[in-house]
């Protein structure tokens, strides 16, 4: 475990030389431009005639502080305002947002529904005025704003901390490391057919509410992302390559039926690892699954923490035939392999320390984003897993994407402790140190632990809400910083 901070890399020869001994390639910039001239500052038109204003992407994330019903609190009005303040004009999503009640993640997730779109609606103008009131007017004509829709799948929380999942298939180790029983019921085919009827009349909602595009789920073990490794299921959605994306075909077709001109893009988990847990020294291990290769990570090579992106490229190939110009790459899931999905030094209360220093596995992201976008140049490809580069962010991002490795840089974690960063870094400001992420992952322990989401670390909001004591008790004792 003698992986060194980030921020103790404080010069490019320091960094280099460090990530050289990793035996990772991840190249960067050493100077930052700014102005309209830079790479970052570049305007990106997609087919259908919209600009985009630069290369900064907001992820989107789950807040765990939504109302019982649905809607937005002050807390989620909040940080979609620090969304706006960012500089980013791509904003994937926002917030993932069920279609419907028994697929919210957690009680407190967003809902969409006619009762709460009111409330949806006013929660993308807040971003809107704060992005506007930032940086002018005219401003707000290249800012792209989606909503990501989701069911949350087997990971589905809807009423309190007991899972009610709804699941695809017999998972040969999430169904153990979850506590699924041999005869649970699995989804029917029917069910599937009225939850794209329900992901429609979301779509159609979402159009009324102003957004400009759907970001159709197909990531982090939630519903969309498990029906690509549904090779155990009979029946049309499983098996086969055209099986498994059924619901992604099926589910276009209904919106473009219900939402005419809405855009439609997706975030998905391009490869997946076996799941892992703590070993003795509390280092992640990955989980057995028995005989034969590993069949249930798609985009992996069946060793359990390999890759094959041959699915992945057709998959992205499918989004071409299916008119799709907008795409998000991610990986894994943050229940059950997290250090492939969001790099970080500390894990959270229930996850295990890093097996690899958590650069692999941004320069990981990287590299598979940059081979999707040769594969697929005409897509608009969004890069993640950037955070945990913190002083180093801007500098790899301007590199992937003046380098043509991907054509926006996307940011999660980051923007909850520091939404200016892009903003910063566009008009060559230097970064705001004590403000950068350093992947705590107190954003992930407090949700885990039924708190809400937000950066008790570095943000004084969060510091001053009582929940920061309780968060401080919960952590294990061995995270330490």
């Amino acid at each position: 475990m003698a992986y060194r901070r980030v921020a103790m890399l404080k010069t490019p020869a320091l960094f280099r030389e460090y990530v050289a001994g990793l035996g990772i390639e991840l190249p960067f910039d050493e100077n930052i431009e700014s102005g309209p001239a830079a790479p970052l500052a570049q305007p990106y038109t997609l087919p259908n005639g919209f600009t985009i204003g630069n290369r900064w992407c907001i992820l989107p994330m789950e807040g765990w502080d939504g109302t019982l019903d649905g809607r937005p609190s002050e807390l989620t009005i909040r940080r979609w305002q620090r969304f706006g303040l960012s500089g980013a004009r791509l904003i994937f999503g926002g917030e993932a947002t069920a279609v419907r009640h028994d697929g919210r993640a957690n009680p407190n997730q967003l809902l969409i529904n006619e009762e709460t779109l009111p409330d949806l609606a006013r929660l993308r103008e807040a971003l809107v005025a704060a992005h506007v009131n930032n940086f002018g007017p005219r401003s707000a004509d290249s800012l792209y704003i989606g909503l990501q829709l989701t069911h949350s799948g087997r990971f589905s929380r809807p009423n309190g901390k007991k899972l009610e999942p709804w699941i695809l298939y017999h998972h040969p180790v999430l169904d153990r490391k979850f506590g699924i029983p041999p005869d649970y019921p699995v989804m029917s085919d029917d069910q599937i057919e009225r939850l794209i009827e329900d992901f429609a009349a979301a779509a159609r909602r979402a159009q009324r509410a102003g957004f400009h595009f759907v970001d159709v789920k197909h990531c982090h073990g939630y519903l969309g992302h498990e029906f690509l490794s549904a090779v155990d299921r009979p029946g049309k959605y499983g098996g086969s390559f055209e099986n498994r994306t059924r619901f992604l075909r099926e589910a276009v077709a209904a919106i473009r039926a219900a939402a005419p001109g809405l855009e439609i893009a997706v975030r998905l988990s391009a490869f997946d690892f076996v799941p892992f847990r703590p070993g003795p020294d509390g280092v992640g291990t990955p989980e057995s699954w028995g005989e034969g290769p590993y069949r249930w990570a798609f985009g992996g090579d069946g060793t359990g923490v390999g890759l094959d992106l041959t699915e992945p490229k057709m998959f992205l190939d499918l989004l071409v035939q299916l008119g799709i110009s907008l795409v998000c790459i991610t990986a894994g899931s943050p229940y059950y392999v997290p250090h492939i999905q969001r790099p970080a030094l500390f894990p959270p209360s229930d996850g295990y320390r890093p097996p690899e220093d958590p650069l692999v596995g941004v320069a990981r992201q990287i590299a598979v984003t940059a081979e999707l976008k040769r594969h697929r140049p005409e897509l608009a490809v969004v890069g993640s897993g950037y955070t945990y580069l913190q002083e180093w962010l801007p500098h790899v991002a301007q590199h992937t994407v003046r380098a043509g490795q991907t054509d926006f840089v996307g940011l999660g974690r980051m923007v909850l402790a520091y939404p200016e960063l892009p903003a910063d870094s566009l008009a060559g400001r230097p970064l705001q140190r004590k403000r950068i992420c350093r992947t705590f992952s107190d954003c992930t322990t407090a949700p885990r632990n039924y708190l809400v989401s937000g950066c008790y670390p570095l943000d004084e909001f969060y510091k001053a809400r009582p929940e920061a004591e309780v968060l401080e008790k919960l952590k294990k004792p061995e995270v330490t910083r």
